[in-house]
């Protein structure tokens, strides 16, 4: 398939603000609540899991860290085969509900394990469930969604996943006031949401009928398969595992609100802030991507990123540091559903879960590498030092995106 045969990222879309949400799928609303619900849960319980396994089970931070790490990667390398294998099969909905579905089974485990192995044992399920599910779910979106209405869909997506994100947090905390810091009550209340999420994208969201016209893929991760995701795509790989360099672990966020004085109790707020400004900005961001050139908003991400560096870098006391965190959420908003969506764009349809999986597994790896980098800047030279590093990879993106445009314009015109 050429570049000119898809939905450019450069073409502007005529569409109504009344319309777009209007107009928007039931299943995109579905399978941004069925994230919701989910995140609700898996927040409620990683927002305390860490106090709990070095508390209550007596885990060291390092094998915390370990543990996080294993179960990161193993999300990551998880969701390059799931969106091959939802390519293959041409049936993403059902990776979707076995992922999510593992996910939910693993969260009557956290208040039963007795043992620190148990807890191991249901973090690395709960993360393949993710790698599962992941791909899938974006290809989908991307297959329910009318063209015009893409980048609003993915923005509505996000927006609703990152609500959960931070009232997953705000729930674990009033929960266990309200308990007494009774872990394993929490734990049990935050099983509800994870069967709920599977129940809403069993009976909410419809498949639609693959194309006849559109090819089989025997085998998705084949070079030669590999190839044909374009030129354009892999540009857009290449921005987002840079970009993703600039925009180490939210970690970083809390470390810098505890370095200026903020009170241990009060550390949740960072990242509700975080959520916050994420949530509200990514569906607006996502319908003003369906108008309007797509690199450009991307561009703007970056530039927030940028100043959302700086100020950190400088910031001298609390107040500063949550206009750096609102900063740092807002370019979320702006750049996570357009990166998606511009993966959407370029990959050819029959491809989308390998092209997806693929896209999730570099940026992963590069969040890591990111995070990495970052915590040896911030061990050899300081806080500062960090978001300087971060500021100077954000303004790198920047040049890079410019030259993505100029060679997307230039393809247009082949």
């Amino acid at each position: 398939m050429k570049l000119e045969d898809r939905q450019h990222p450069m073409t502007v879309n005529i569409a109504t603000p009344q319309a777009t949400w209007r107009n928007l799928p039931a299943g995109v609303w579905a399978l941004g609540f069925v994230s919701l619900l989910m995140d609700i849960s898996s927040e409620m319980i990683h927002a305390l899991l860490p106090v709990y396994m070095v508390t209550v089970l007596g885990t060291s931070a390092l094998t915390v860290g370990i543990i996080e790490g294993i179960a990161e990667a193993t999300a990551s390398v998880t969701k390059v085969f799931s969106g091959a294998l939802s390519d293959w099969l041409g049936k993403r909905k059902l990776l979707a509900v076995i992922g999510y579905g593992l996910a939910a089974l693993t969260k009557p485990i956290f208040p039963l394990a007795a043992s620190v192995e148990w807890l191991i044992a249901a973090r690395f399920i709960d993360r393949i469930g993710k790698g599962i599910r992941g791909a899938p779910r974006d290809a989908l979106v991307a297959d329910i969604s009318p063209v015009h209405l893409r980048g609003a869909s993915f923005g509505l997506r996000q927006s609703l996943d990152t609500v959960g994100a931070f009232l997953g947090p705000v729930l674990a905390i009033g929960l266990m006031w309200m308990t007494a810091d009774q872990f394993p009550a929490v734990f049990w209340i935050a099983v509800i949401p994870a069967f709920l999420s599977v129940g809403v994208l069993v009976v909410a969201v419809r498949e639609p009928e693959r194309p006849r016209s559109l090819r089989r893929v025997a085998m998705p991760l084949h070079r030669s398969k590999l190839r044909r995701l374009g030129t354009a795509y892999w540009w857009v790989v290449a921005i987002a595992v840079v970009f993703t360099l600039a925009r180490f672990s939210e970690a970083f966020l809390v470390l810098r609100a505890q370095s200026i004085g903020l009170p241990l109790m009060l550390v949740p707020v960072v990242l509700v802030i975080m959520n916050i400004a994420y949530s509200v900005s990514a569906f607006p961001m996502g319908i003003l991507s369906d108008r309007i050139d797509r690199i450009p908003l991307l561009a703007v991400g970056l530039v927030l990123l940028l100043v959302a560096d700086v100020v950190l870098a400088f910031a001298t006391d609390i107040l500063w540091v949550g206009v750096g965190v609102a900063l740092w959420g807002l370019h979320m908003g702006c750049a996570q559903g357009l990166l998606a969506t511009l993966i959407a764009d370029t990959a050819p349809e029959e491809l989308r879960g390998t092209a997806f999986g693929m896209f999730n597994l570099f940026t992963g790896l590069a969040l890591l590498a990111a995070s990495i980098i970052a915590g040896g800047v911030w061990e050899l030279l300081g806080a500062q030092s960090t978001f300087l590093t971060g500021a100077a990879f954000a303004m790198i993106t920047l040049i890079g995106v410019v030259f993505l445009r100029g060679r997307l314009i230039a393809m247009e015109h082949k």
